[in-house]
């Protein structure tokens, strides 16, 4: 268990050092007034290169084309991913319309552990309420509510800050 715990810290710091890399060729970027092609190129190449930003990839092309002024591009990466991160999982709750504020808790777990359970009762925890006789096609719809969320998980983890989703649901 320890080396999978290991092995889990050393991917999200190579994930870290990517991002880093990336954000100095953004900010470079925005800093020749949005002419340096070459610097796109170089940050495509990065980001294809590595299989565990390829999810990540429309988000961050996203944020170079949304952000217009870089002060400091580590806080406006943070605050973009932040912003994108609860629009894309509201938008998740409101879509499947999965009970917001389980889905929130188990979205915190997952980011926390840095892993999402599929298995077990807390997937069913989230789920709407369905008939669990005939007709309701819950494994069909819990098969894709998971390859959703699995897709936000494989998105955001190990980019920007620490999220916790159920910060704003006691605000």
């Amino acid at each position: 268990v320890t080396d999978d715990i290991i092995f889990e810290i050393e991917l999200i710091k190579q994930i870290e050092i990517n991002i880093d890399y990336i954000l100095m060729l953004v900010k470079q970027y925005h800093d020749s007034n949005r002419e340096d092609k070459e610097v796109l190129i170089t940050i495509q190449k990065a980001i294809n290169a590595d299989p565990e930003l390829r999810s990540k990839k429309k988000l961050i092309e996203a944020f170079i084309a949304d952000v217009s002024v870089i002060e400091d591009v580590i806080i406006e990466w943070n605050k973009y991913v932040a912003e994108q991160r609860e629009i894309e999982l509201t938008r998740l709750i409101q879509e499947e319309r999965l009970k917001p504020e389980e889905t929130r808790k188990f979205m915190d777990s997952a980011f926390h552990y840095g892993e999402l359970k599929t298995f077990g009762t807390d997937i069913n925890k989230v789920m709407p309420p369905m008939s669990r006789f005939g007709g309701g096609n819950r494994t069909e719809k819990k098969n894709a509510v998971t390859e959703k969320l699995m897709a936000f998980f494989d998105k955001y983890f190990g980019i920007g800050e620490a999220p916790k989703f159920t910060a704003s649901i006691n605000q």
